[in-house]
């Protein structure tokens, strides 16, 4: 079908008919959308024959690089054995039960359960159910607040919206629902004032006391959160921030949940989701009888046979140990000394092969532009124009490619990502921004 339309068609074909996530539709419909229609390794074409370096891993998740033929093999396999039955009813399946099997070896000691879902968003809401449920079978059904965090994302299904602290989706569909608080961010450049880091780590780790006490510890059920955010700008907390978090949990008997929105593992090749439950929340679920929760597709067949083949992929090639030892250290390094030097950029951070900057007014004040996001998308379209995909966040710009990026591929993404932002620093004076 590809080969049967231009771009133009394609382009009038989707406004005609495509409602996009998180989208001006109409400036969209209006400019048209950029066709994708092929990928390998870390490179994208579009429809007009660019090839284009994906800084962004699809939406974080493509880790193992587009192309893979071998996970096409077993998606064919898994369809033409099983393509579909339910996990309702009493029943199970070789795929799901294997893909279990495996990621309990994978994941912390103690995470010996999961329950499957098809997103992220999905994922959020099943959680707030069981977290609730929890509480419940122990008896103390008051304890129903969740707590999350200004700017953090959580999903856009009501629940994860409610629960996220992105106030421009509380803007549309009357959110956030009852019985969700949020604290703020940990982001020392522009919190931390006068501060150290590790100082201002235990500082905003306390404002969860303050929060939990205000609304009562008898009435808080748990405090989710990033371990990094995400789409709120890759905000990396100090490292005194999680171990008082955690004491803080522990005194006031509060869960903990770790939403790994990018920190977790995946492909992007098929849609499948999960909730790692814990020793404690697990036999408590148990205990309570049935859980009324579920969906349709709960540990599709096809999908976690794909899973199960991806996770295997990202431990016995070694890719998450060689993003440890040698391409995160090496991507950290030359992002900071790519840059470090540009007047408008400060807070260059990141870990692993996640990573980003702040565009600042002025670095020497820790002066932010006063319109956040304003020039983070003009920065971004400078990018996206000389084929490189990075994300504004505000005016955070983010990256984080496929994990199978190699040194070379880092230092020509850089390269161009120096020259992009050399004409967004001279597009800031052109404008009378800077």
């Amino acid at each position: 079908m590809q080969k049967q339309r231009t771009t133009s068609q394609w382009r009038e074909l989707d406004a005609a008919h495509h409602l996009h996530p998180f989208t001006d539709t109409a400036s969209l419909n209006q400019a048209g959308a950029r066709v994708m229609t092929r990928g390998e390794g870390i490179y994208l074409w579009d429809s007009d024959g660019n090839k284009i370096i994906d800084g962004m891993a699809g939406l974080w998740c493509v880790n193992v690089g587009y192309g893979r033929k071998d996970f096409a093999e077993v998606a064919r396999r898994q369809m033409e054995e099983l393509p579909f039955y339910n996990t309702f009813f009493k029943t199970t399946h070789p795929a799901v039960v294997e893909l279990s099997r495996l990621l309990a070896e994978v994941t912390p000691a103690g995470f010996d359960h999961v329950f499957y879902t098809n997103s992220g968003s999905e994922s959020v809401d099943t959680m707030i159910r069981m977290v609730r449920r929890y509480w419940d079978v122990q008896g103390k059904p008051e304890k129903k607040t969740l707590i999350g965090r200004w700017n953090g994302y959580h999903g856009s299904t009501i629940g994860g919206a409610s629960l996220g602290g992105m106030k421009y989706m509380h803007e549309q569909g009357d959110l956030p629902i009852p019985g969700m608080a949020h604290i703020e961010q940990p982001w020392w450049y522009k919190h931390g004032k006068d501060m150290t880091p590790d100082e201002f780590g235990v500082v905003a780790a306390r404002w969860l006391d303050e929060k939990i006490q205000e609304i009562g510890a008898d009435k808080v059920a748990a405090f989710v959160a990033e371990p990094i955010q995400g789409a709120g700008g890759v905000i990396i907390p100090p490292a005194t921030y999680w171990p008082e978090i955690e004491r803080i949990c522990r005194k006031h008997d509060v869960l903990i949940v770790a939403d790994e929105v990018i920190c977790g593992f995946g492909s992007g090749y098929l849609p499948i989701g999960a909730v790692f439950v814990g020793k404690r929340v697990a036999e408590g679920l148990i205990a309570g009888g049935d859980f009324n929760h579920g969906f349709t597709y709960s540990g599709h067949p096809v999908c976690a046979a794909v899973a199960h083949a991806n996770v295997v992929a990202l431990r016995d090639e070694g890719i998450v140990q060689r993003v440890k030892d040698d391409i995160g250290p090496y991507m950290q390094k030359r992002w900071r000394e790519t840059f470090s030097q540009f007047e408008h950029v400060d807070d260059v951070r990141g870990v692993g092969l996640i990573q980003a900057f702040t565009l600042v007014k002025n670095k020497a004040k820790r002066e932010l532009f006063p319109d956040f996001g304003e020039v983070g998308t003009l920065c971004r379209d400078i990018f996206f124009r000389n084929n490189l995909i990075m994300r504004a966040c505000g005016d955070h710009i983010v990256c984080s490619p496929p994990l199978v990026m190699t040194r070379a591929e880092v230092d020509e993404m850089l390269g161009v990502a120096a020259r992009c932002l050399a004409e967004f620093e001279q597009a800031l004076k052109a404008r009378g921004l800077a």
